[in-house]
């Protein structure tokens, strides 16, 4: 979700665009049984989330091709934005098109509020669609979002410290990772404010990586419901290697906290770390505090447990749904047709973003922070499709407390993942 784009990958937001509206239009609306021939089709996006640029061209060209109808497009805040969406796919007249995060999209699917998509799932470029994002957008078999955008972490690293400390390429397995950072101590470990990777307790999402790549999950569908696996052996395993990554990072980072809990991008813009896991827009904050970080730094994909393949890693981003009561639904089909088109997947790759419905990433390529952040996209994933999902985001996540009984020695490794799995079966078990 766009929300999860903005913070420190999953956390406390790190910079909110403004709020503003490009363009309104009023007229009758149109029964959905046809495309509209005079009204208004209402658009929500997010903040920050399409450029101005692309959606006064998709606007425009949409209009063109819809004589009579104008697009009210209607930027909207994160901040309530859960309950104003309730609000309003609950009523009579929702908004034609709606940016959901790929985390709400199964709750609302399971309230029967969105329309179902999967006969149009052709017209909206489905062979190429992200996998990754494509679950997100599935429930109980049926497909009710459409892939819209999204981004994933790497390892952002510091390519001065990295030559100065003898480290010759970028770590392909967990191995390599963990010479790296033996190397990085070796050189800089002198200096008492020094992390070779800034690594905070808490950051649930990268712990993910290792789960998967350990051939875990966090939670298998059973029927309708989900079972919680963070007791599995795999599961475990891949626990078992965060705690290592944060013992042998020399890190100074909170084990009670992820990213946001201090922002790890001001840390890392401070000078003294050499590696962060996070998202390429991360390094545009830490540059305020430095601005000449920017060319310092690169990337590389999470490292997997042997070599030529990557971590998996989950993939944050949104998709875009037509509400089930919308009065213009096949006008809104042909809109987020047009979205979904090579021209403005395009554009959506020039921002910055990796599209959801386009495998042409090249537009990511000028800049290596985000080619690598594409090419790691390709082995994405989604979290659970439960409806109850967002239980586990917005409340007392289990996962994330399991990490810091186990990190900090207040639970064995059997105690935190039995406690974490029977408190999430309470949240999406049924």
């Amino acid at each position: 979700m766009k929300r999860w784009l903005k913070m420190a990958a999953g956390a406390a937001a790190i910079t909110l665009a403004t709020a503003g509206c490009a363009g309104s239009g009023s007229g009758d609306s149109t029964n959905s049984s046809a495309p509209a021939s005079n009204g208004t089709l209402t658009v929500w996006l997010m903040t920050g989330t399409a450029p101005e640029a692309l959606t006064n061209s998709l606007h425009k060209e949409f209009e063109d091709a819809h004589p009579g109808v104008k697009v009210k497009y209607e930027i909207q805040q994160w901040n309530g934005i859960q309950q104003k969406l309730t609000t309003a796919l609950a009523s009579d007249n929702p908004p034609d098109v709606i940016e959901l995060g790929n985390t709400q999209t199964p709750a609302f699917a399971n309230q029967g509020v969105l329309a179902d998509l999967t006969s149009s799932v052709g017209d909206f470029n489905g062979a190429q669609w992200l996998q990754g994002l494509k679950a997100s957008g599935e429930f109980d078999g049926k497909t009710y979002g459409v892939p819209f955008y999204a981004a994933n972490r790497e390892v952002i690293y510091r390519k001065d410290m990295f030559e100065q400390a003898g480290v010759t390429a970028t770590p392909k397995t967990r191995a390599e990772w963990l010479d790296a950072i033996t190397k990085l101590k070796a050189k800089f470990g002198s200096d008492p404010e020094f992390q070779a990777l800034y690594h905070p307790g808490q950051n649930w999402y990268e712990l993910l990586s290792y789960i998967w790549d350990e051939g875990g999950d966090i939670a298998q569908a059973n029927g309708k419901s989900f079972k919680s696996t963070l007791d599995t052996p795999q599961a475990k395993a891949g626990l078992e290697f965060y705690k290592q990554l944060t013992e042998a990072s020399g890190t100074k980072a909170p084990k009670d906290a992820d990213e946001a809990t201090p922002q790890q991008a001001g840390i890392y813009g401070a000078g003294k770390v050499a590696m962060m896991i996070g998202v390429p827009g991360e390094v545009d904050t830490a540059a305020k505090t430095d601005p000449s970080i920017k060319e310092k730094s690169a990337a590389f994909p999470i490292p997997g447990k042997t070599a030529g393949k990557s971590a998996p890693v989950f993939l944050g981003g949104s998709n875009l749904v037509i509400p089930a009561n919308s009065k213009n639904a096949a006008a809104a089909k042909d809109y987020v047709k047009l979205f979904s088109t090579p021209k403005y997947q395009t554009e959506l790759a020039k921002a910055g973003y990796v599209p959801g419905t386009s495998t042409d990433v090249s537009a990511l390529d000028a800049n290596p922070l985000t080619k690598v952040m594409a090419e790691a996209s390709k082995n994405g994933r989604a979290v659970p499709t439960s409806p109850k999902w967002g239980d586990v985001e917005s409340g007392q996540n289990p996962i994330k407390d399991m990490l810091t009984a186990y990190l900090t020695g207040t639970k064995t490794l059997d105690q935190a993942t039995a406690d974490a799995n029977a408190a999430l079966d309470k949240l999406i078990g049924g």
